[in-house]
């Protein structure tokens, strides 16, 4: 009995210790991160909350109100009235706590890190059909940058929409930019990116590739289709042969 007792406590420890394991597993699989960043220069200010990479909401100081960008299908989420008001506050105690930083370190030098950027389309390219570009750029430190967009070397950078700036899990920022066109055969369009961190302008090109059917599988079905056909006729016609022999 006291064998059998003993053994069942064994495996009821094992199996707690199983149970806590799987517990503590799921716990650091699902850890997020939250981030809110209060920023500002000589002449810009920006406030952001956000999740898992993801921005919740942020301060629209030309228009004078948060703004809550969840999407629609996210679980519901408010902010207290007065986040906005906050984020005012925030931007004058950054900009009072910059000008003490300048006079004080005598404008100490700033981290930057260069931008990475991709061009592609949204949809998949048909000729003469409606499409829209986006120049992808992550990775940069500080955020500020410049971009220009061209078609067939003509500046089209007043046709292009840009997203604000979005902080990464790493503390530098990205931003997206769309441009809609309709491709015709030959078109060249260009993203350009300028940033305090790279030497020289980096340039991403896009060019309208049309791409024809391929005639390789037709030819090769009807090959084998007039192949088949042939055997199916010299072995009718050995067999009709062989039935008058016999």
């Amino acid at each position: 009995m006291f064998e059998l007792v003993s053994s069942m406590l064994i495996k009821m420890k094992l199996c707690l210790i199983l149970v806590c394991a799987a517990l503590l597993y799921t716990e650091a699989k699902f850890v997020h991160r939250d981030i809110h960043l209060s920023l500002c220069s000589d002449t810009e200010k920006e406030e952001i909350y956000g999740l898992d990479g993801e921005e919740i909401w942020h301060a629209d100081f030309s228009e004078g109100a948060g703004v809550l960008t969840l999407p629609r299908f996210a679980d519901p989420f408010t902010f207290e009235e007065g986040a906005y008001k906050t984020a005012v506050a925030n931007a004058e105690t950054c900009r009072e706590n910059l000008d003490i930083c300048v006079k004080d370190y005598n404008k100490p030098a700033k981290p930057k890190d260069a931008p990475q950027s991709s061009i592609y389309t949204k949809y998949s390219v048909e000729l003469g059909s409606k499409n829209t570009l986006i120049c992808y750029i992550t990775g940069f430190y500080p955020p500020h940058l410049g971009v220009q967009w061209t078609r067939n070397n003509v500046n089209v950078t007043g046709e292009a929409s840009f997203s604000r700036f979005y902080p990464t899990s790493d503390g530098a920022f990205k931003l997206v930019s769309h441009l809609s066109f309709t491709p015709e055969e030959g078109d060249i369009y260009t993203c350009t990116v300028e940033h305090t961190a790279l030497e020289r302008p980096l340039t991403k090109t896009w060019d309208v590739q049309v791409v024809l059917p391929s005639v390789g599988p037709t030819v090769f079905c009807g090959v084998g289709l007039a192949t088949g056909l042939l055997g199916v006729a010299a072995g009718t016609f050995f067999l009709v042969k062989g039935n008058n022999c016999s």
